[in-house]
């Protein structure tokens, strides 16, 4: 099994540890082995500040990832909408069991020097 870093708005980040978003959103899905997701907070924060476990991954029709996900999804229907605009497909992973680190780390602690614009996929061995 792999890890991926996903660089993640600071709202939507407050929203998961708070245990008001339960799922993180994504065009495209990773692979099939990836069972951890660490989560990158972009500006103005720009550290790593958590990680989840991904208890389960929704790849379908978009009406039917929202009819599946609305109750926890952190986001209004509209940002959902426009953020999947001209696709016809939508992932979601559901986060489970999400440990909010006590010291923000660099992204330079996992050998990456730029945020990813979606995701980069790590190695299991990595913290």
């Amino acid at each position: 099994m792999c890890k991926m870093l996903l660089s993640i708005n600071p709202i939507h980040v407050e929203n998961i540890l708070r245990g008001k978003k339960l799922f993180e959103f994504r065009k495209v899905r990773c692979k099939s082995d990836v069972d951890r997701i660490i989560i990158y907070a972009t500006a103005p924060q720009k550290m790593v500040v958590a990680e989840a476990e991904i208890e389960e991954i929704i790849e379908d029709e978009i009406n039917e990832v929202w009819r599946q996900t609305r109750d926890f999804s952190g986001i209004t229907y509209n940002f959902f909408r426009a953020y999947y605009k001209g696709k016809k497909k939508a992932v979601a992973y559901r986060l489970r069991n999400v440990e909010e680190y006590d010291k923000p780390r660099s992204l330079s602690e996992y050998g990456i020097a730029f945020p990813p614009q979606s995701f980069v996929y790590l190695p299991s061995s990595t913290r």
